[in-house]
């Protein structure tokens, strides 16, 4: 078998989930830098792989693959890392509905406040539009807080799975975000620092990118 061959740099937040994702796994890889400051995913090399133009995107002996949480699930599945994505659907379905959420709802509540106040895009400078994010993030965490409060332990239940890897690469993201009140989510405080002693949480969550 092949090195797996992971391309997208390693400040992406989705790059970061992969490659969190392959220190939990215990993979070899083979990291290429692609994206902003580095080689242009509008490259007509990269876009067979994606033609999306997003990075991350990985290739193996099947084939290239693309999407940050389908890529985490499938290296998940291809090694046999139950204890990250269950095998018996109900469990399973617990973990992709964290997942997924993470990259719908709370994606799409972060956004127009992380350009304005992180990234400094003039298309997204006003301050009603900052702040009105702001709110709608905040939310989405309360949600999140009070899911860890029932568990009491991480997102999916009693153990660590790809939820926590991608949920806590989003709460690092809201950590590095300079939020003037930031709403107090100790369950989410409590559940994060649980994180710290996994393998490839310094390297890839805890080290201030957002």
């Amino acid at each position: 078998m092949t090195r797996l061959r992971i391309l997208g740099k390693a400040s992406s937040i989705n790059v970061r989930k992969v490659l969190w994702t392959c220190a939990e796994i215990g993979l070899d890889y083979r990291r290429e830098d692609w994206g902003s400051g580095f080689a242009s995913t509008r490259d007509p090399a990269f876009l067979v792989l994606n033609p999306n133009a997003l990075v991350p995107v990985v290739e193996d002996d099947n084939g290239a693959l693309w999407e940050s949480n389908t890529i985490c699930r499938y290296l998940a599945a291809e090694h046999g890392r139950t204890d990250l994505l269950p095998a018996t659907p109900r469990a399973r379905a617990e973990v992709e509905c964290w997942m997924d959420w993470q990259a719908t709802a709370l994606n799409g509540a972060w956004r127009h406040g992380f350009m304005g106040l992180v990234r400094r895009d003039p298309a997204f400078a006003d301050p009603a539009g900052i702040a009105a994010s702001l709110r709608d993030w905040a939310a989405m965490w309360a949600i999140l807080d009070g899911r860890l409060g029932t568990t009491g332990a991480h997102v999916a239940g009693a153990g660590f799975t790809l939820a926590d890897v991608v949920l806590g690469l989003s709460w690092n993201r809201w950590l590095m975000t300079p939020v003037e009140a930031r709403p107090a989510f100790p369950a989410i405080d409590a559940w994060y620092d649980r994180l710290g002693p996994r393998r490839g949480f310094h390297a890839h969550c805890g080290n201030g990118v957002p």
